[in-house]
């Protein structure tokens, strides 16, 4: 999904005054909810392996494990990553923080909506892998986890 399609959506719900839009296409997954005072929240599962794209070198370095027992959380759009919620804020989770399905890990910055992303599957975190701050493209790995 493009982000001149997600735009379209958010500015379909401003229009028709919705809170909620969910959508699945091609084995992506979309949900978008708006919060109050119009504040926008989209919250994606990952996309397929297969498009995923290559990811950055460590921003963290992390524990020798097995690449084939990992799992990655990866980044639902483009956009900014950050580690917590405000720079004044720790970080949302740590190398060795256990995860399960619902906990949020990061937010990924798209047109000025912080989007909270969630672990997807239950674990310690491995790796962080995207650096604070930096910008991070659809589908790229933005942390490892040792799933439990």
């Amino acid at each position: 999904m493009e982000l001149d399609q997600i735009k379209a959506i958010v500015e379909m719900m401003k229009d028709n005054d919705l809170s909620e839009f969910s959508m699945e296409s091609n084995g992506l997954k979309i949900r978008i909810k708006r919060g109050p005072e119009g504040v926008q929240q989209a919250v994606t599962l990952p996309p397929p392996a297969a498009v995923a794209a290559p990811a950055p070198a460590p921003a963290v370095p992390a524990p020798a494990v097995p690449a084939s027992d990992l799992k990655h959380v990866t980044s639902p759009m483009v956009g900014t990553f950050y580690r917590s919620p405000s720079p004044d804020s720790p970080p949302y989770v740590e190398v060795g923080t256990e995860v399960d399905e619902e906990t949020v890990v990061c937010i990924v910055e798209a047109m000025k909506v912080m989007n909270e992303i969630k672990a997807d599957c239950k674990g310690v975190i491995a790796e962080i892998v995207a650096g604070n701050s930096k910008p991070v493209e659809f589908g790229q790995k933005l942390f490892a986890v040792r799933p439990k």
